[in-house]
């Protein structure tokens, strides 16, 4: 174990608290995260909000899309009840109260579940803030939309998320190692945002280290399987319980020496 990969709290420390509120970012600061990753969707009047989900009735009970709703609409529904009755009365935050409460010297993951309409309003919420671009990391499965914002915001750093499936016929991950650097390559990021599968091992961590490329590993909270993402030396772990892992691993929350996260 390298000791230095940062621990990141997904959604918040949202093994404790409701998932993308304030409630759940203010735990993982509690917890002593050193970053937290968040979801991002843009609302009908041009908003952005934290969610996860295209709509709202699996954390609300009212289900309204969020890209047909108002940010008024939205924010009248209570998204903490589900999880139990000392969560009630948690609200959508929207993206400008999530950067207003950023720490300094913690980081901000922001994982984009909209399309290229969100990035105008997006380069607002950033430039408005007043947040350093290296507390932040934009992050999306749509490696279109980085290349966008790398071409809108130079300063800020972009890493593609990317899943894998494993076909049964071939034992073949996909994507493939060769067609995630082709991605990375082709879309010109910072970075990798990897699921935390077994193709992500010693000697592809090596080859996105000589492209120069930072690693993030999504979503661990097995204490074996987060040990095993340090000893690769990757730049961060997302994790439901940052608390538990910061504990148990003794992660001192600094940079990999393989990377480049200030």
């Amino acid at each position: 174990m390298t000791g230095s990969t940062l621990i990141i709290g997904h959604r918040g420390a949202s093994h404790g608290a409701p998932e993308n509120t304030l409630a759940a970012i203010r735990l993982a600061w509690e917890e002593g995260a050193d970053g937290i990753e968040a979801d991002f969707r843009l609302t009908a009047d041009g908003r952005i909000v934290c969610l996860h989900d295209a709509s709202t009735g699996r954390t609300a009970g009212s289900d309204l899309a969020v890209a047909a709703a108002s940010l008024a609409e939205l924010q009248q529904l209570d998204v903490g009840r589900w999880l139990g009755p000392a969560w009630a009365g948690e609200r959508i935050p929207t993206l400008a109260e999530v950067l207003a409460a950023l720490p300094p010297g913690k980081k901000l993951f922001i994982e984009l579940k909209s399309g290229p309409e969100i990035a105008a309003p997006l380069a607002q919420d950033l430039l408005k803030s007043g947040v350093a671009p290296e507390q932040l990391r934009l992050l999306s499965f749509s490696a279109p939309l980085l290349t966008q914002l790398k071409s809108m915001l130079p300063d800020y750093r972009c890493c593609w998320l990317t899943d894998y499936r494993l076909e049964r016929q071939t034992g073949v991950w996909r994507p493939s190692r060769d067609e995630v650097l082709a991605t990375l390559k082709q879309s010109g990021v910072d970075g990798l945002a990897s699921q935390g599968r077994t193709i992500l091992d010693r000697q592809f961590v090596a080859d996105l280290r000589q492209e120069g490329y930072e690693i993030h590993v999504w979503t661990v909270d097995a204490i074996a399987t987060a040990r095993r993402f340090m000893d690769l030396g990757v730049d961060s772990i997302m994790t439901n319980t940052p608390g538990r892992l910061r504990q148990r691993l003794g992660a001192t929350g600094k940079v990999s020496a393989g990377g480049e996260l200030p």
